[in-house]
Formats: structure tokens, C-alpha cells, sequence
């Protein structure tokens, strides 16, 4: 029997970001699901590259919280939570607010008109592939760029990562229970529009309503079937 690969080969070069990078997409995509568990050895193949690289790379998930390694050199997928997601969200409207307040204030609208383009592609119509989510997650690094130092990104890419795992559940939850690709309220347009006009208080609301909306979202996931 032919087995289904979970991840795929990646090149020799920066192995072990490149091995981290991959494993993580595949856990945020739903390749390796919630509760799966599989073999280092086996990643490893798929990958094309040695175990040592695999090993280094799930210590870096593991503190990330996406899986938990075990004895007999496998790891386990860690499961989805509402408690989980309501921490990931709470993060969220603690820091993004004021942090895109003083990025709109630094954006030069060349740079939003670039996005807003970007964004229409997104919007138009409603999407949930990898593609989109890649340009989704890179838009909104974007909208921050100005104001954030380092450690704001470093600290939101993995808040943004840690969402987006349980936002696709539930697009897929959505979708099996309507028959239909789910057509969100894109939140992100108000958010646009609030840094077009440059009002704090607009931005601020715009923001947690875009929080909101997709924590909505990752809820059904979490929802029981029926």
C-alpha cells in the first residue's frame, strides 16, 4: 500500500530551518493533524534529509507548542483547546491595537496602496487555500512592519501561526456543514480602510474586530458535529 506523504522534500541548505518551516506548515495546513503521531525516522525519509535535523527541528515545535516529542524517537501533534485559543486571542487584543495605531501612523500610502491591491485579490472572491493563507499572514506582517521591532514579530508570527491552525479548522467545518466555501465578512477591509484614514480609534476597533471575527471562526472547529 502507498503511503500519503505528509510533508515534502526540502533542500540541504539552512536543513534545519528549512525541516522546521516544513513540519510546522504541515501541522498549521492539517497534513499532520491534532493527536497524530508519527515517526521522526518517517518525517525524515519524506523529508529527504537526515534524522538529526528532524530531531532539532521538533525541539523548536515542541516550544512552540505544536507537538510533544516522545520516547522512542516519535512525536505527537498537540491537540486543539478552547482554552488554547482563547489565550492565542486574548495575546492578540492586547498587543495588535496600539501596535497598529503607530504603524499607520509610519505607513507611506504607496506602501498601503500596494496592499490594498493585494488585499482585493485576497477578498474577491472568498479563498481559503495555502496560497491565500500565506498572503493573509504576509499582508498583515505588512501592516505592522512599520512599528514593530523584532520581538513584536517574532512574538506575532507565532500568535498568528498558532490561529491560523485552528481558523482553518474551522473554514473546513464551515464547509462540510454548509456544502459551500465559507464567504467570511473579511474583516481586514475595515482594517485597511481604518489606516487609509489614519483615525486611532477606528484602527483600534477595526483591529479587535478582525481578532473577533476569526476567533468566531476557529469556534467551529471546536464545535461538535451537528
Amino acid at each position: 500500500m502507498t503511503s500519503v506523504a505528509l510533508v515534502r522534500p526540502v533542500e540541504a541548505a539552512s536543513v534545519v530551518e528549512r525541516v522546521t518551516a516544513e513540519i510546522r506548515h504541515a501541522i498549521v495546513a492539517g497534513r499532520l493533524a491534532p493527536g497524530q503521531e508519527f515517526s521522526l525516522r518517517q518525517i525524515a525519509a519524506q523529508l529527504g534529509v537526515s534524522f538529526i535535523p528532524v530531531r532539532e527541528a521538533l525541539r523548536s515545535l515542541e516550544a512552540e507548542g505544536l507537538l510533544e516529542t516522545r520516547r522512542g524517537r516519535s512525536a505527537i501533534v498537540a491537540t486543539l483547546a478552547l482554552d488554547e485559543l482563547r489565550a492565542i486571542c486574548q495575546l492578540c487584543r492586547q498587543i495588535e491595537p496600539d501596535l497598529r495605531v503607530r504603524a499607520a501612523a509610519l505607513m507611506p500610502p504607496a506602501e498601503l496602496d500596494r496592499l490594498e491591491v493585494s488585499l482585493a485579490f485576497l477578498t474577491s472572491p472568498a479563498r481559503a487555500g495555502d496560497e491565500v493563507f500565506g498572503r493573509y499572514h504576509n499582508l498583515h506582517v505588512d501592516l505592522v512592519r512599520p512599528a514593530a521591532t523584532a520581538w513584536d514579530l517574532r512574538i506575532l508570527e507565532r500568535l498568528w501561526r498558532a490561529l491560523e491552525r485552528y481558523v482553518r479548522v474551522g473554514y473546513g467545518r464551515i464547509e462540510a456543514d454548509t456544502g459551500s466555501r465559507p464567504h467570511d465578512p473579511h474583516p481586514t477591509r475595515d482594517l485597511v480602510a481604518a489606516y487609509r484614514c489614519g483615525d486611532a480609534e477606528a484602527i483600534r476597533r477595526a483591529t479587535l474586530r478582525n481578532i473577533d471575527v476569526y476567533e468566531r471562526i476557529a469556534e467551529r472547529g471546536l464545535a461538535e458535529p451537528g
